[in-house]
């Protein structure tokens, strides 16, 4: 029984990783699909045959191209059926809320987006976040029963076992469980994860890591985090907190940090770290967008600083590769754009790394920016209502 149990849950995992590809490319052959989720070739022709017999998935009358430029006869394609209704994204920042309403293959119908203190009360964000989401659905021309999903995005590590807040990082969240509390305001299926793994989630989906199988996504904002792809599937660990990057040590008397350790990374390369060490050189407020701004325009300070956080990141980084060996890392989060900083990111993963590693890796920004996340949550909610 147990076997049959385990058997069933990999077929579910299997049938989510076809539909979650279809979703962000759109029509693919049997072939692509093989290629694109690691799968056999007999699994996937089996799946698609499950999907295609559930309505979940339609062969569509257009064909494809032969692999390699082949001269045979060009394959069928498949692709998402189209049922009424929507889902829905929900990301939530330490200072934001963002929602997107979405058709069932991904197309956005509507997006909002409000300033939102969310750290010391989860239970007045979540309000808001299921006041955003009826506004947005009634702007796409949707009502309420027409959402079959609902992905949402924490700023936070997700226990995997019980799907709460565990940390002290939302003082307001501690053993919320954010999923159960956002169903209960809508009442539809609602599947939550944090930001960093729906950060990858959307840039390998529709971002710089389409057609990568084996990556990292680094997001530097408020916090640092990492979202894990292996094998084109995301690796969230036992309990679901694989990937924080930001709570390796690397001064075990530096600051105190909001998870209640010493000497994070994250204490020396957060946004508001950066923010607060550059300020003192400088007449006029600074804010992300205009360091960014000065990053680009050459200013040395501006670059020291970046660059040395970037260090900072690829040396932790650097142990992470050498254990995982990907292919990529996406560097993203609202520091994502700076060039020094991803500059300080391979060249401390060039020096610390094998070399042999950071031979096969490439650094690039994410080409999402700060809506990767809540493209996440849409994707998330439709590989789950998907299958």
């Amino acid at each position: 029984m147990a076997m049959t149990s385990s058997l069933e849950r990999l077929r579910d995992t299997n049938r989510r990783s076809i539909t979650s590809l279809l979703a962000a490319e759109g029509p693919m052959s049997r072939a692509d699909l093989v290629r694109g989720t690691g799968l056999s070739r007999t699994t996937v022709s089996s799946l698609v045959g499950d999907l295609i017999s559930t309505g979940h998935v339609v062969e569509t009358t257009d064909r494809g191209r032969p692999h390699k430029g082949g001269s045979g006869r060009p394959p069928l394609l498949v692709a998402l059926s189209t049922p009424a209704g929507g889902v829905a994204g929900v990301d939530i920042g330490h200072g934001h809320v963002r929602v997107a309403v979405a058709d069932r293959v991904g197309t956005v119908l509507a997006e909002e987006t409000a300033e939102v203190d969310v750290d010391e009360d989860g239970a007045v964000a979540l309000d808001r976040a299921a006041r955003m989401v009826r506004q947005a659905l009634q702007a796409a021309g949707l009502e309420l029963s027409d959402l079959h999903a609902v992905g949402m995005c924490v700023p936070a590590p997700l226990d995997r076992r019980s799907a709460s807040i565990r940390t002290g990082i939302l003082p307001g969240w501690r053993e919320l469980t954010p999923g159960d509390e956002l169903h209960r305001r809508l009442g539809v299926p609602v599947f939550a994860d944090n930001d960093a793994n729906l950060g990858a989630l959307a840039e390998l989906g529709q971002g710089a890591a389409r057609g990568s199988s084996d990556l990292v996504y680094v997001k530097v904002a408020s916090g640092l985090g990492a979202g894990i792809v292996l094998g084109g599937r995301l690796h969230r660990g036992a309990s679901g907190i694989a990937g924080e990057l930001g709570h390796v040590q690397v001064d075990e008397d530096g600051q105190v940090c909001r998870c209640g350790n010493r000497g994070c990374l994250e204490t020396l390369v957060s946004a508001p770290r950066l923010l607060a060490l550059l300020q003192p050189a400088y007449d006029v407020p600074l804010s992300i967008e205009r360091i960014l701004a000065l990053d680009d325009d050459g200013d040395a300070g501006v670059r020291r600083v970046l660059s040395d956080a970037g260090r900072a990141v690829g040396r932790a980084l650097a142990d992470l590769c050498n254990n995982l060996n990907p292919e990529l890392v996406v560097v993203g989060g609202s520091l994502g754009a700076s060039t020094s900083l991803g500059e300080g990111i391979r060249a401390a993963v060039d020096r610390f790394a094998q070399p042999d590693t950071a031979a096969a890796l490439t650094v690039v920004s994410g080409d999402l920016g700060d809506r990767a996340e809540v493209v996440g949550a849409v994707s998330l909610a439709i590989a789950r209502v998907s299958v």
